[in-house]
């Protein structure tokens, strides 16, 4: 039995998948897809959710927090298509901070290893993967913090420290919570209090 590395793994899955997802990103393009939905790959499963106004707004206070950190020249991007490792997964994250040195590659596109931080607003029809199988994604990609803000529960979840597909450190706060992220590649605090709740 041969062992891959799991930079191999990594790179086997981006070459394998790439091509399809592109495929299948072009049909979503084509299709009418109404004004206003998120569309995402998750698995090989596409999904569509409304942004509602709630969502927007914690969106917005994540991306001003990281701005005002790191200034308007930070590399923050919001429901830009990012191919992660694993099985068809093209995400749109809520909100992505990318490394300084971070760059597009030829195709326009930036890479998952540069990501330092998600952050993902909670919609009822898509919950579950923003729990589950993303998480278990952004933990195998290495992405240093993962946020879920869940405007029906009015808490956030902060998930540091990946080790495979999981992290080993979670922090459950509710909104109103200061969230301290200084000792991260974040470097800042998320104030929360502002977060609506659905």
């Amino acid at each position: 039995m041969t062992a891959v590395l799991e930079t191999d793994r990594i790179a086997m899955a981006d070459e394998t998948n790439e091509p399809i997802l592109d495929e299948m990103f072009e049909s979503l393009e084509n299709m009418p897809v109404p004004e206003g939905y998120k569309v995402e790959i998750v698995g090989g499963a596409v999904y569509m959710s409304p942004q509602r106004d709630t969502h927007w707004e914690i969106i917005r206070r994540i991306v001003r927090a990281v701005e005002d950190r790191f200034g308007m020249d930070v590399k923050v991007k919001s429901d830009v298509r990012f191919d992660f490792p694993g099985h068809l997964n093209g995400f749109c994250p809520d909100v992505v901070k990318l490394a300084d040195n971070a760059s597009q590659d030829s195709r326009g596109r930036w890479h998952f290893a540069d990501v330092e931080f998600v952050a993902e607003v909670i919609s009822k029809d898509t919950a579950a993967n923003d729990y589950g199988p993303k998480k278990a994604t952004y933990a195998a990609a290495g992405v240093p913090v993962y946020v879920i803000a869940d405007p029906y529960t009015g808490r956030c979840h902060v998930y540091t420290q990946p080790k495979g597909d999981e992290y080993t450190m979670e922090l459950t706060t509710a909104f109103g919570t200061d969230i301290d992220l200084t000792d991260t590649p974040v470097g800042l605090t998320l104030k929360t209090g502002e977060f609506p709740r659905d």
